[in-house]
């Protein structure tokens, strides 16, 4: 069966090579780490015991850090590893963990190649962050007695489906996880569904409310405010957006400035390579620019880009009103915790499923508000510039829900202490 794999994962790289070779080219992406990819890996501590620990891009890292912590708390004398599958998850795990954990690329699901990576690392047992559950990875932890666990499991209401129609040939690598710790009980049931067993299966909630700060002040987020001059002027943070959503965002922004000439409006893309596409768009559609890599100029009318990676919760910090993105484009939604955790009001459109338990929360509660479309984003942005204390009341209640559901680490920690004897 692993030959077989191996020979499909081979004609699918075949397949999407001219991809891969073009984002190398024009995105310089994926030009390094090839090494790690191929698994020449290594680590810190080689004597000590291992926990490795995979996050696939910079969402699922950011939800680590709280359990990194935990980690190191409850199990000092285990090194923890960490390893990302996207050049700005890797970037992110560097800067948060590079100090004082290993950090690499994810090696490919090839089982000559896996079975290296086990061999340099030799883990006492594997973590996955949401899921990313792959089978050659599965087998060969299966093999070696080494166990998985599925931390903060979920299976979107896309992708249920499509794994639902693979069953047959994915049951047994769900059937070998020794623990899913699933975010909802939703999430649980379709784990079963899968072929995981069901008393191996429980609900410990969602980490992104506990790694979500419940602050209103950041480090650095002044030293932001001061590099562009920004005064007394509202802000409108617009965070993690995708593609055709900055066109929407900034023709709402020109209908708002009719009216709110005290407002102002930051873009921060959630992809590093649409930074020179977004700058583009903001002069096309009639703007001044300050990017705030290179900060050339402070007028104080100008659209501000945020073309840099590890800012967006500064942004945050300094908003009088929060968009979060990718959710008026059918993309799933980028993290609304952190703004709301920061005590801002939060808005966000309808495409939200890779978020749909914090949703359902916010909005069940009053803590966010969800349009359907850009002239609902204009009405609501002007009843929030219009009506302070109706913006202060979501506000708070938003914050009020993240306090309300964190606690996900500790179960977690527990769970996975538990499972190496402790």
């Amino acid at each position: 069966m692993g030959y077989i794999l191996d020979l499909c994962y081979l004609l699918a790289l075949i397949a999407i090579s001219p991809k891969i070779i073009y984002r190398i080219v024009w995105h310089k992406r994926y030009r390094s780490g090839w090494s790690e990819r191929l698994g020449k890996v290594g680590r810190l501590r080689p004597d000590d015991k291992c926990i490795w620990i995979h996050a696939v891009s910079v969402g699922e890292v950011n939800s680590a850090r709280t359990l990194v912590a935990g980690l190191k708390e409850k199990i000092p004398s285990y090194e923890i590893i960490i390893s990302a599958t996207t050049d700005t998850g890797y970037a992110r795990a560097k800067s948060l963990y590079g100090n004082e954990y290993s950090v690499f690329y994810f090696p490919f699901d090839i089982s000559f190649i896996i079975q290296r990576a086990f061999n340099r690392l030799n883990p006492s047992i594997c973590l996955l962050m949401e899921l990313e559950l792959w089978p050659n990875l599965a087998a060969t932890a299966e093999k070696r007695k080494v166990p998985v666990v599925v931390i903060n499991g979920r299976i979107s209401d896309r992708s249920f489906p499509r794994y639902r129609k693979i069953r047959p040939l994915i049951r047994k690598t769900f059937g070998s996880v020794a623990l899913f710790l699933a975010q909802t009980n939703e999430y649980a049931q379709r784990f079963i569904a899968l072929g995981g067993q069901a008393e191996k299966t429980r609900v410990t909630g969602t980490l992104k409310y506990d790694t979500a700060q419940i602050t209103d002040k950041i480090a650095g987020a002044e030293e932001l405010k001061a590099a562009l001059a920004l005064g007394d002027e509202r802000l409108w943070i617009a965070g993690g957006t995708g593609p055709d959503e900055e066109k929407i965002i900034l023709d709402v922004y020109s209908r708002l400035r009719e009216k709110f000439d005290d407002l102002r409006l930051v873009i921060v893309p959630r992809k590093p390579e649409r930074f020179e596409d977004v700058a583009q768009l903001i002069t096309r559609s009639g703007f001044e620019i300050i990017r705030y890599s290179k900060i050339v100029n402070k007028n104080s009318s100008a659209v501000i880009l945020g073309d840099t990676m590890g800012d967006l919760r500064k942004f945050y910090s300094l908003a009088t009103l929060v968009f979060v993105g990718r959710s008026l484009v059918p993309m799933g939604g980028s993290d609304m915790m952190e703004s709301t955790a920061m005590g801002k009001c939060t808005i966000f459109g309808p495409h939200t499923f890779n978020f749909k338990q914090t949703v359902s929360a916010l909005l069940e509660n009053k803590g966010a508000i969800e349009v359907k479309d850009s002239d609902e984003l204009f009405t609501v942005m002007q009843k929030c510039l219009s009506n302070a204390d109706f913006a202060e009341a979501i506000a708070a209640s938003g914050q009020n829900v993240i306090k309300n559901n964190q606690g996900a680490t500790e179960k977690s920690v527990e769970a996975i202490a538990a499972l190496l004897g402790f």
